[in-house]
């Protein structure tokens, strides 16, 4: 059943998660980013927060309204800034948030404000709390909240550009400076993520503005890979939230081995990184040649 509900939606990821897994390795990076996103569903739930899910290195949570979704991202700021774990690791997060109706359907929420939310989670930096002023307005003084213009974004589906502010959350404030500006997008060359699939002499590049990426054993996919093992529609690749995310929805599941880590992944999701293989439908080792192989960029 779908119920539409004005709420807050907010988005925190784990800033520089890559280089994390290159510095520490896949199965120490994985366990602070599990230990990381644990704290951020504590401070979630003290503010009357739900979390709707955890994908890789971000957390999604709801809250009833505004205040309540503005004070637990500043107390999530502030947590992972006090862990000592977390300061040993250098361990930075971006939180975006945004309050406006949502549909909620079988525990999760889609719609315009969580398209909003997680374009603020986007353009926040490391250690940085992003949001549309509408969230903010009329509530800070209240609830001792203090926020800085930071100019105006265009937001996919939008006509006009929004307002956004970047709320304070460190006690002392003194070194930010006020001064407005404009958040820019088309002015100058970003140079995008890549990622490169190579199958039996095929080669194919996707990159974030790419439409989602399709796998599967029917015609009509972006790759086609015709084997009883796989499933009609087996598996998809999209730009999410700066990762490459690989989504499986098969009956067999699929195997992604990224250096000496491989995980099978079954009706779920996992980020891509620096290179490796995927073998769709069986275990690596039973069929070497229908590797497919990945490489970001």
């Amino acid at each position: 059943m779908s119920v539409q509900q004005s709420q807050t939606i907010l988005f925190a990821d784990v800033s520089g998660s890559t280089k994390l897994f290159e510095t520490r390795g896949d199965v120490r990076a994985r366990g602070i980013i599990a230990a990381v996103l644990n704290a951020l569903t504590e401070v979630a739930h003290r503010h009357g927060g739900r979390v709707v899910k955890t994908i890789g290195d971000e957390v999604m949570c709801t809250f009833p309204g505004a205040a309540n979704g503005l004070l637990a991202s500043t107390d999530m700021q502030r947590r992972v800034k006090s862990e000592p774990d977390f300061l040993v690791e250098n361990i930075g997060i971006r939180i975006g948030l945004h309050h406006g109706e949502a549909l909620v359907e079988d525990g999760d929420v889609f719609g315009d404000a969580v398209n909003v939310a997680a374009r603020m989670a986007a353009l926040a930096k490391r250690d940085q709390i992003v949001a549309t002023a509408s969230t903010s307005s009329g509530i800070t003084n209240a609830a001792g909240l203090r926020v800085r213009s930071i100019g105006t974004a265009r937001v996919s589906g939008k006509l006009l550009p929004i307002e956004i502010v970047d709320v304070m959350w460190q006690e002392d404030v003194s070194h930010v400076t006020t001064v407005q500006r404009v958040v820019q997008f088309a002015d100058a060359p970003v140079e995008r993520m890549r990622l490169v699939l190579m199958y039996r002499g095929q080669a194919f590049t996707i990159d974030e503005l790419a439409d989602p990426f399709t796998l599967g054993r029917e015609p009509g996919h972006s790759l086609t890979v015709d084997a009883d093992w796989v499933s009609r529609d087996h598996a998809m690749i999209e730009w999410k939230r700066g990762h490459f995310v690989f989504t499986d929805r098969s009956t067999n599941g699929s195997w992604v081995a990224i250096g000496n880590e491989e995980v099978f992944v079954h009706r779920d999701v996992f980020h891509l990184r620096r290179s490796g293989t995927i073998s769709l439908g069986q275990a690596p080792a039973a069929g070497p040649t229908d590797l497919i192989q990945f490489e970001c960029r």
